[in-house]
């Protein structure tokens, strides 16, 4: 990222926040429609963008770099913004939060387990199914209000995979040479089996989207491939993102 370390991440985080403020909100009063099995998979993922990420934010606060410490409070918020997004789109279709899901649960059991770089693999892994998830929510309905909700959801998530693999290069850096490389193939494969259980547990969902359960797999471990190629990059200045979608310093590009 420069001389500037997170520092840059951080304006890049307060920037967003005044686009948004500015932005405004969706109008909600056009209300949504969707497959029922479509609401089933909004509920789950509002669950999980749900929280108020206090683990994390004691964690990079213990990190030692002040800049880091702002930029994680600062991610938080976005994540919390997804969450009521979501949580107002299911209104606007008459449909109810859910007050939890074991998936979530298990990811948040997995995240505080040991440090930083756990916390942080474990999220990458809700991040990259994230960025298809919404993809195919964005895309794959006619609902306008719905597009946009995702839409913006997925700007924000493109944003956020380039901004932990600054760090994880960062925390890796930090192990023997001759280990890195396991520790992300182990990545992968918790990420494909969590993929797995997304794609099954979200299959009518994605089919009514027009993604099968075998093409969700295939791409997210798709992006995962851009991921581990990121995190080992030996310069992190020339970070494009997952997919070279967004480049910190750049523009949003084509965000399809």
């Amino acid at each position: 990222m420069g001389t500037d370390g997170f520092a840059k991440w951080t304006r890049h985080f307060e920037d967003e926040r005044e686009r948004r403020r500015a932005q405004g909100d969706p109008d909600w009063a056009r209300g949504a429609v969707l497959h029922r099995a479509v609401w089933a998979g909004v509920q789950r993922f509002q669950v999980g963008e749900d929280g108020d990420g206090a683990n994390l934010v004691a964690k990079a606060e213990q990190a030692g770099d002040a800049d880091y410490a702002r930029a994680v409070r600062l991610f938080v918020a976005e994540e919390q913004n997804h969450a009521r997004l979501l949580a107002r789109l299911l209104a606007a279709g008459g449909r109810p939060t859910l007050s939890g899901h074991w998936s979530d649960t298990v990811f948040v059991r997995l995240r505080r387990l040991l440090g930083l770089r756990t916390e942080l693999l474990v999220l990458m892994i809700a991040e990259v199914v994230a960025l298809r998830y919404y993809r195919a929510l964005r895309d794959g309905t006619d609902d306008a209000l719905t597009s946009e909700v995702a839409g913006r959801i997925l700007a924000d998530e493109r944003r956020h995979v380039p901004f932990h693999c600054e760090r994880l290069h960062d925390s890796l850096a930090e192990l023997p040479a001759v280990t890195r490389r396991p520790v992300l193939a182990l990545w992968r494969l918790l990420l494909l089996a969590a993929t797995v259980v997304v794609a099954v547990d979200h299959g009518a969902g994605l089919r009514r989207l027009g993604v099968g359960r075998r093409r969700f797999a295939t791409d997210v471990m798709a992006s995962s491939a851009e991921v581990v190629r990121a995190v080992l990059a030996p310069r992190p200045d020339a970070w494009t993102g997952a997919g070279g979608e967004w480049a910190p310093g750049g523009n949003t590009g084509d965000l399809r």
